[in-house]
């Protein structure tokens, strides 16, 4: 081992579906030998990275997204209609059965799920205790899930604060931050004057903007172009997956080059 290698930390940012993205992103690091040394993740960042960082082999999590059908992904919804569309027990249950350890300080690698507090706007870390809880309070989109209520908190979608979280893994330990952005685009260019056209687009017009302004602290930021495709398109997923392998490979020199940069300067 060469511990002169900086520690590479990987930002896994929000984003639904085109959050598939990250795991061609892994795919191509583990192809390149490149060793991550602490994950942070948001919302679908949370549920890939707690995947990964518990010791799944990206392999095994492909498998799982590709599966994904109609039938499979309706199964998971337990509508509730108070606080929000979806309940949520289905899904936390189906994440504590693909987690290959339920706690933080099991992991393999070190990792934070980043949430937000409706009531304060904060920004909330989890990095102890039950992984399964903390990856159900950062995927909780406002409206669709029914918030999670946690040590007197009220926890929502870790996209509200931290879309990309670079500060929370360059705060981990790492020297050197990839972030993977999935709200490089602003909006849907299919514009109409629908209500919930314009709600979706005025969302993502925020979410863009927050994520450029955490971003801007990292060392390579990874922006998968996939544009309009929607959050909730996890069916046939395969090309997320390629867009991810794409971008990452395309980043793979400089990635290499800060490498050895950083193990020429300890």
């Amino acid at each position: 081992m060469n511990n002169n290698k900086p520690k590479i930390g990987l930002a896994l940012g929000s984003g639904g579906a085109r959050g598939l993205a990250h795991i061609g992103i892994l795919k191509v690091l583990e192809k390149h030998d490149i060793k991550i040394d602490y994950i942070a993740g948001s919302s679908i960042g949370a549920i890939i990275g707690g995947f990964y960082a518990s010791g799944s082999d990206v392999e095994r999590i492909e498998k799982f997204a590709l599966g994904a059908n109609r039938r499979s992904i309706f199964s998971l919804i337990d509508l509730k209609l108070k606080c929000g569309l979806i309940g949520g027990k289905k899904i936390e249950e189906l994440i504590d059965a693909k987690l290959k350890v339920k706690e933080f300080e099991n992991c393999k690698i070190p990792f934070s799920a980043v949430a937000t507090d409706l009531k304060t706007g904060e920004v909330v870390l989890f990095d102890k205790g039950d992984l399964t809880s903390a990856i159900r309070a950062s995927i909780s989109i406002p409206l669709v899930f029914k918030p999670m209520e946690l040590d007197g908190r009220i926890l929502a979608d870790g996209g509200l604060s931290e879309p990309v979280p670079v500060k929370t893994v360059r705060e981990m330990g790492a020297d050197i931050v990839i972030a993977v952005n999935l709200d490089g685009y602003i909006c849907s260019e299919n514009w109409t004057s629908r209500w919930f056209v314009i709600a979706d687009n005025s969302f993502s017009i925020l979410r863009h903007h927050l994520a450029l302004s955490g971003t801007r602290s990292a060392d390579i930021v990874i922006d998968v172009g996939l544009g309009q495709d929607y959050w909730y398109e996890f069916i046939n997923g395969r090309d997320k997956i390629e867009a991810g392998e794409r971008v990452m490979e395309e980043n793979i020199i400089r990635l290499q080059e800060l490498i050895e940069k950083g193990v020429e300067e300890k």
